[in-house]
């Protein structure tokens, strides 16, 4: 049996009446089913957010092109920022690298089991240590080492790469390395960090050894999109877990190896499944 082709339409804009009727009445006169269905009016921004995924009853790409063109009519009444796109295409995503394996793995395991609806189409870091876990499974590894004479000249290249290989997603996977203020802007929205997070927060080196230090009761780990403010960008997803005095340092930090991952994984797949939206410095992020 055949699956339906469904379409994922994303919708911002200010808030105002009749938008949910003008958006969902052209669906139908186009012949759209609507599969679902969220929307969010925050009040303090006066912003509007919908996402709609829907199946047309014709599915060539004249008629979605069709359905595109008719609805920026709709669009420019009511000033929406929007984008339709198929459900069912992965997004080609660029993982970023340095040492540390466990979300790469992570991601490509929740890939080719089918929970993560992307293409990775190459894999960048500042070391060469995972290129054989990259290359076995037939991927495109590119090494750009980094050091203090360089730096820029290696996060041009990368930006060149994010152009060549068409990337609509960049993933932070544990790259320790800090992007430049340019390099962030030019990947606004489209980059994803994971970061260790504790109550209260450590920074600096050796986390985990501060966190037992201090008897920490929880630890965590935050997904955000990448801004200049270091670890700063608004968060997409986190995951959290109860610690207690008997957690040593190695402890803590292979739990908070599994949060990373489990953060990072949902927040890739919330991104590339179009339920994050981001609002100033936070995100609505439909479920």
């Amino acid at each position: 049996m055949t699956t339906p082709t469904t379409y994922i339409l994303t919708v911002t804009c200010p808030a105002a009446t009749g938008i949910v009727a003008a958006i969902t009445g052209f669906l139908a006169a186009q012949q759209c089913y609507i599969t679902e269905m969220a929307q969010y009016d925050d009040e303090m921004t006066q912003k509007f957010f919908c996402r709609i995924m829907f199946r047309p009853a014709n599915t060539t790409s004249d008629a979605i092109d069709n359905i595109r063109q008719q609805f920026a009519a709709v669009a420019q009444q009511f000033t929406l920022r929007w984008l339709i796109t198929n459900a069912a295409r992965p997004t080609r995503v660029m993982l970023m690298v340095s040492k540390a394996d466990h979300c790469l793995v992570d991601l490509l395991y929740r890939k080719h089991k089918g929970d993560l609806n992307m293409q990775v189409v190459c894999v960048v870091s500042n070391h060469t240590e995972l290129r054989s876990v990259v290359e076995r499974e037939g991927i495109r590894f590119i090494c750009l080492p980094v050091d203090k004479t360089n730096k820029a000249d290696q996060e041009a290249r990368m930006l060149e790469i994010v152009a060549e290989m068409q990337a609509e997603l960049v993933v932070l996977a544990r790259y320790m390395q800090i992007l430049s203020n340019d390099t962030c802007r030019k990947l606004e929205g489209m980059c994803i960090n994971i970061h260790h997070s504790f109550l209260p927060g450590f920074k600096g080196a050796r986390p985990y050894h501060q966190a037992y230090d201090r008897g920490v009761k929880l630890i965590g780990a935050t997904a955000h999109y990448v801004t200049s403010d270091l670890d700063e960008g608004p968060i997409i997803e986190q995951s959290v877990e109860r610690v207690d005095h008997t957690y040593l340092p190695d402890d803590l930090a292979a739990l908070g190896r599994d949060l990373e991952n489990s953060a990072l994984a949902k927040a890739v797949r919330l991104h590339i499944e179009r339920r994050v939206f981001v609002d100033g410095n936070k995100t609505v992020v439909f479920k």
